[in-house]
Protein backbone atom coordinates (compact mmCIF):
# COMPACT_ATOMS: atom_id res chain seq x y z
CA UNK A 1 0.00 0.00 0.00
CA UNK A 2 1.67 3.16 -1.64
CA UNK A 3 1.61 6.50 0.96
CA UNK A 4 1.12 9.79 0.18
CA UNK A 5 3.76 12.35 -0.19
CA UNK A 6 3.97 15.54 2.09
CA UNK A 7 3.75 18.54 -0.07
CA UNK A 8 6.64 19.47 1.34
CA UNK A 9 8.67 16.19 0.06
CA UNK A 10 6.94 16.95 -3.43
CA UNK A 11 8.10 20.43 -3.67
CA UNK A 12 11.61 18.99 -2.98
CA UNK A 13 11.43 16.33 -5.79
CA UNK A 14 10.03 19.15 -8.06
CA UNK A 15 13.16 21.51 -7.44
CA UNK A 16 15.63 18.31 -7.78
CA UNK A 17 13.81 17.69 -11.17
CA UNK A 18 14.17 21.18 -12.53
CA UNK A 19 17.63 21.96 -11.23
CA UNK A 20 18.96 18.94 -12.86
CA UNK A 21 16.87 19.85 -16.05
CA UNK A 22 18.84 23.22 -16.35
CA UNK A 23 21.86 21.41 -15.42
CA UNK A 24 21.31 19.10 -18.85
CA UNK A 25 20.40 22.03 -20.77
CA UNK A 26 23.21 24.05 -19.63
CA UNK A 27 25.73 21.29 -20.67
CA UNK A 28 24.61 20.68 -23.89
CA UNK A 29 24.82 24.24 -24.61
CA UNK A 30 28.06 24.41 -24.02
CA UNK A 31 29.21 21.37 -25.50
CA UNK A 32 27.41 22.35 -28.47
CA UNK A 33 29.80 26.01 -28.22
CA UNK A 34 32.46 23.85 -27.81
CA UNK A 35 31.82 21.79 -30.56
CA UNK A 36 31.37 25.28 -33.10
CA UNK A 37 34.54 26.24 -31.79
CA UNK A 38 37.62 26.16 -33.63
CA UNK A 39 40.70 25.06 -31.44
CA UNK A 40 43.17 27.86 -31.72
CA UNK A 41 46.30 25.95 -31.30
CA UNK A 42 45.08 24.03 -34.71
CA UNK A 43 44.93 27.24 -36.20
CA UNK A 44 48.60 28.28 -35.81
CA UNK A 45 49.35 25.08 -36.58
CA UNK A 46 47.49 25.24 -40.12
CA UNK A 47 48.49 28.67 -40.81
CA UNK A 48 52.04 28.01 -40.28
CA UNK A 49 51.69 24.94 -42.28
CA UNK A 50 49.64 26.98 -45.31
CA UNK A 51 52.91 29.61 -44.64
CA UNK A 52 55.15 30.20 -47.72
CA UNK A 53 58.24 28.58 -46.87
CA UNK A 54 60.88 30.57 -45.28
CA UNK A 55 63.89 29.40 -47.41
CA UNK A 56 66.63 27.40 -46.60
CA UNK A 57 70.38 28.60 -45.53
CA UNK A 58 72.89 28.10 -47.50
CA UNK A 59 76.58 27.86 -46.34
CA UNK A 60 80.16 27.51 -48.15
CA UNK A 61 81.82 24.59 -47.99
CA UNK A 62 84.71 24.33 -45.29
CA UNK A 63 85.95 20.37 -46.15
CA UNK A 64 86.76 20.79 -49.82
CA UNK A 65 88.92 23.67 -49.05
CA UNK A 66 91.02 22.64 -46.36
CA UNK A 67 94.59 21.06 -47.41
CA UNK A 68 96.03 17.62 -46.48
CA UNK A 69 94.96 17.09 -43.06
CA UNK A 70 97.65 15.35 -40.36
CA UNK A 71 96.56 12.24 -38.79
CA UNK A 72 97.14 13.60 -35.37
CA UNK A 73 94.47 16.70 -35.98
CA UNK A 74 92.15 14.31 -37.86
CA UNK A 75 89.65 13.62 -35.04
CA UNK A 76 89.16 17.39 -34.17
CA UNK A 77 88.56 18.52 -37.93
CA UNK A 78 86.22 15.65 -38.25
CA UNK A 79 84.40 16.87 -34.82
CA UNK A 80 84.02 20.49 -36.10
CA UNK A 81 83.22 19.51 -39.67
CA UNK A 82 80.60 17.91 -38.29
CA UNK A 83 79.45 20.95 -35.54
CA UNK A 84 79.66 23.17 -39.07
CA UNK A 85 76.38 21.06 -40.03
CA UNK A 86 74.99 20.79 -37.02
CA UNK A 87 74.84 24.96 -36.89
CA UNK A 88 73.50 24.80 -40.17
CA UNK A 89 70.77 22.58 -38.83
CA UNK A 90 69.80 24.61 -36.34
CA UNK A 91 69.50 27.92 -38.18
CA UNK A 92 67.50 26.53 -40.52
CA UNK A 93 65.41 25.16 -37.92
CA UNK A 94 65.16 28.56 -35.71
CA UNK A 95 64.30 29.55 -39.97
CA UNK A 96 60.99 27.76 -39.76
CA UNK A 97 60.16 28.54 -35.96
CA UNK A 98 60.47 31.94 -36.35
CA UNK A 99 58.41 32.54 -39.48
CA UNK A 100 56.95 35.86 -39.62
CA UNK A 101 58.76 37.22 -36.52
CA UNK A 102 60.43 40.32 -36.32
CA UNK A 103 61.13 42.97 -39.22
CA UNK A 104 62.91 43.18 -42.09
CA UNK A 105 66.34 42.32 -40.72
CA UNK A 106 65.51 39.93 -38.21
CA UNK A 107 66.76 36.78 -40.29
CA UNK A 108 70.16 38.53 -40.90
CA UNK A 109 70.04 39.71 -37.12
CA UNK A 110 69.13 37.36 -35.09
CA UNK A 111 69.87 33.90 -37.12
CA UNK A 112 72.71 34.69 -39.77
CA UNK A 113 74.63 36.72 -37.93
CA UNK A 114 74.95 34.52 -34.67
CA UNK A 115 75.35 31.42 -37.02
CA UNK A 116 78.68 33.40 -38.80
CA UNK A 117 79.90 34.17 -35.16
CA UNK A 118 79.64 30.18 -34.59
CA UNK A 119 81.36 29.29 -37.70
CA UNK A 120 84.12 31.55 -37.35
CA UNK A 121 85.21 30.31 -34.16
CA UNK A 122 84.65 26.50 -35.10
CA UNK A 123 86.62 27.16 -38.74
CA UNK A 124 89.51 29.09 -36.74
CA UNK A 125 89.41 25.95 -34.16
CA UNK A 126 90.09 23.63 -37.36
CA UNK A 127 92.95 26.11 -38.90
CA UNK A 128 94.58 25.94 -35.35
CA UNK A 129 94.28 22.08 -34.80
CA UNK A 130 95.78 21.70 -38.33
CA UNK A 131 98.46 24.10 -37.85
CA UNK A 132 99.60 22.29 -34.81
CA UNK A 133 101.94 20.08 -36.86
CA UNK A 134 101.73 21.44 -40.57
CA UNK A 135 101.05 24.39 -42.10
CA UNK A 136 98.04 26.72 -40.59
CA UNK A 137 95.72 27.71 -43.31
CA UNK A 138 95.00 31.02 -43.77
CA UNK A 139 91.56 32.21 -45.38
CA UNK A 140 89.36 30.50 -44.05
CA UNK A 141 87.43 33.07 -42.34
CA UNK A 142 85.75 33.69 -45.87
CA UNK A 143 83.75 30.66 -45.57
CA UNK A 144 81.97 31.82 -42.45
CA UNK A 145 79.42 33.74 -43.77
CA UNK A 146 76.20 32.01 -44.82
CA UNK A 147 72.85 33.40 -46.98
CA UNK A 148 69.34 32.99 -47.43
CA UNK A 149 68.25 31.18 -50.19
CA UNK A 150 64.76 32.13 -50.54
CA UNK A 151 63.80 29.46 -53.20
CA UNK A 152 63.77 27.30 -49.83
CA UNK A 153 65.58 24.49 -51.99
CA UNK A 154 68.68 23.46 -49.93
CA UNK A 155 72.01 23.53 -51.18
CA UNK A 156 74.34 23.09 -47.76
CA UNK A 157 75.98 19.99 -49.77
CA UNK A 158 79.24 19.76 -48.66
CA UNK A 159 79.41 22.72 -46.14
CA UNK A 160 81.75 21.48 -44.14
CA UNK A 161 79.42 18.38 -43.35
CA UNK A 162 78.59 14.74 -43.62
CA UNK A 163 81.55 14.95 -46.08
CA UNK A 164 84.11 16.06 -43.70
CA UNK A 165 83.05 13.72 -41.30
CA UNK A 166 82.60 11.04 -43.76
CA UNK A 167 86.64 11.62 -44.48
CA UNK A 168 87.45 10.11 -41.17
CA UNK A 169 86.57 6.26 -41.55
CA UNK A 170 86.86 4.68 -45.48
CA UNK A 171 84.27 3.32 -46.57
CA UNK A 172 84.01 -0.72 -48.25
CA UNK A 173 82.71 0.92 -51.48
CA UNK A 174 86.28 3.16 -50.90
CA UNK A 175 88.48 0.46 -50.64
CA UNK A 176 87.43 -1.18 -53.31
CA UNK A 177 87.52 2.14 -55.80
CA UNK A 178 90.88 2.14 -54.52
CA UNK A 179 91.77 -1.66 -55.30
CA UNK A 180 89.83 -1.99 -58.62
CA UNK A 181 90.01 1.32 -60.09
CA UNK A 182 86.27 2.05 -59.80
CA UNK A 183 85.14 4.68 -62.11
CA UNK A 184 83.88 6.93 -59.69
CA UNK A 185 80.54 7.47 -61.38
CA UNK A 186 77.21 7.86 -59.98
CA UNK A 187 75.80 4.16 -62.44
CA UNK A 188 72.10 4.96 -61.61
CA UNK A 189 70.48 6.10 -64.97
CA UNK A 190 67.61 9.04 -64.47
CA UNK A 191 65.78 11.08 -66.61
CA UNK A 192 67.46 13.61 -66.15
CA UNK A 193 71.01 12.09 -66.57
CA UNK A 194 73.70 11.68 -64.35
CA UNK A 195 76.60 13.07 -63.86
CA UNK A 196 79.77 10.84 -64.62
CA UNK A 197 83.56 11.35 -63.70
CA UNK A 198 86.93 10.13 -64.67
CA UNK A 199 88.01 8.18 -62.63
CA UNK A 200 91.04 8.71 -60.29
CA UNK A 201 91.97 5.87 -58.12
CA UNK A 202 92.89 3.83 -61.46
CA UNK A 203 95.41 6.96 -62.74
CA UNK A 204 97.24 6.56 -59.23
CA UNK A 205 100.87 5.93 -59.05
CA UNK A 206 101.86 3.32 -56.39
CA UNK A 207 100.58 4.41 -53.14
CA UNK A 208 103.37 4.75 -49.48
CA UNK A 209 102.06 2.84 -46.98
CA UNK A 210 102.05 6.10 -45.01
CA UNK A 211 99.73 7.81 -47.67
CA UNK A 212 97.36 5.13 -47.83
CA UNK A 213 94.33 5.63 -45.21
CA UNK A 214 94.63 9.62 -46.15
CA UNK A 215 94.08 8.60 -49.89
CA UNK A 216 91.81 6.57 -48.97
CA UNK A 217 89.60 9.22 -47.06
CA UNK A 218 89.77 11.17 -50.15
CA UNK A 219 88.62 9.09 -52.47
CA UNK A 220 85.46 8.19 -50.28
CA UNK A 221 85.22 12.25 -50.25
CA UNK A 222 85.33 12.09 -54.47
CA UNK A 223 82.54 9.55 -54.83
CA UNK A 224 80.70 11.61 -52.30
CA UNK A 225 80.90 14.56 -53.95
CA UNK A 226 79.40 13.07 -57.27
CA UNK A 227 76.39 11.56 -55.28
CA UNK A 228 75.61 14.77 -53.93
CA UNK A 229 75.97 16.18 -57.63
CA UNK A 230 73.51 14.15 -58.53
CA UNK A 231 71.83 14.25 -56.10
CA UNK A 232 71.35 18.04 -56.16
CA UNK A 233 70.57 17.20 -60.15
CA UNK A 234 67.27 15.41 -59.50
CA UNK A 235 66.03 17.49 -56.85
CA UNK A 236 66.68 21.16 -59.43
CA UNK A 237 65.24 19.49 -62.26
CA UNK A 238 63.34 22.65 -64.28
CA UNK A 239 65.48 24.99 -62.12
CA UNK A 240 67.63 27.67 -64.17
CA UNK A 241 68.46 28.36 -67.97
CA UNK A 242 70.56 25.98 -70.59
CA UNK A 243 73.20 26.79 -68.33
CA UNK A 244 72.24 25.85 -64.73
CA UNK A 245 73.67 22.31 -64.79
CA UNK A 246 77.08 23.60 -65.92
CA UNK A 247 77.37 27.01 -63.39
CA UNK A 248 75.57 25.63 -60.45
CA UNK A 249 76.60 22.02 -60.45
CA UNK A 250 79.27 20.80 -62.69
CA UNK A 251 81.50 23.93 -62.21
CA UNK A 252 81.15 23.72 -58.35
CA UNK A 253 81.73 20.39 -58.32
CA UNK A 254 84.73 20.75 -60.55
CA UNK A 255 86.15 22.88 -58.05
CA UNK A 256 85.82 20.58 -54.99
CA UNK A 257 87.06 17.43 -56.83
CA UNK A 258 90.58 19.47 -58.01
CA UNK A 259 91.00 20.63 -54.30
CA UNK A 260 90.26 17.22 -53.11
CA UNK A 261 92.76 15.42 -56.11
CA UNK A 262 95.26 18.08 -54.81
CA UNK A 263 95.39 16.52 -51.37
CA UNK A 264 95.63 12.69 -52.55
CA UNK A 265 98.77 13.97 -54.87
CA UNK A 266 100.08 16.14 -51.67
CA UNK A 267 99.82 12.75 -49.58
CA UNK A 268 101.95 10.26 -52.11
CA UNK A 269 104.63 13.21 -52.57
CA UNK A 270 105.38 13.37 -49.13
CA UNK A 271 107.13 10.29 -49.48
CA UNK A 272 107.06 9.22 -53.08
CA UNK A 273 107.11 11.23 -56.03
CA UNK A 274 104.36 13.37 -56.51
CA UNK A 275 102.30 12.27 -59.27
CA UNK A 276 101.26 15.29 -61.84
CA UNK A 277 98.52 15.82 -64.47
CA UNK A 278 95.76 14.70 -62.38
CA UNK A 279 94.13 17.59 -62.13
CA UNK A 280 92.99 17.33 -65.61
CA UNK A 281 90.23 14.24 -63.94
CA UNK A 282 88.39 16.76 -62.03
CA UNK A 283 85.78 18.09 -64.39
CA UNK A 284 82.65 16.20 -64.96
CA UNK A 285 80.13 15.54 -67.61
CA UNK A 286 76.27 15.31 -67.73
CA UNK A 287 75.21 11.89 -69.51
CA UNK A 288 71.98 11.72 -71.09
Amino acid sequence: MSRALPKYNKRRVALIGGAAAVALSGAVIAGSALAGTPDKSSDTSNARTLAASPGTITCPDVASKLPAIPATAQAEVTRNLTLLQTQIDEANKRLVDTVGQGGPNFVNNAILGPLKDKRVATINRIATAIGRTAAKPTGLDSLAPCTLNASGTSTNTGSGTATGAASAAPSTAATQQQSTGGTGTNTGSTAVGTITCPDVASKLPAIPASAQAEVTRNLTLLQTQIQEANNRLQSTVGQGGPNFVQNAILGPLADKRKSTIDRIAIAIGRTSTKPTGLDSLAACTLTK
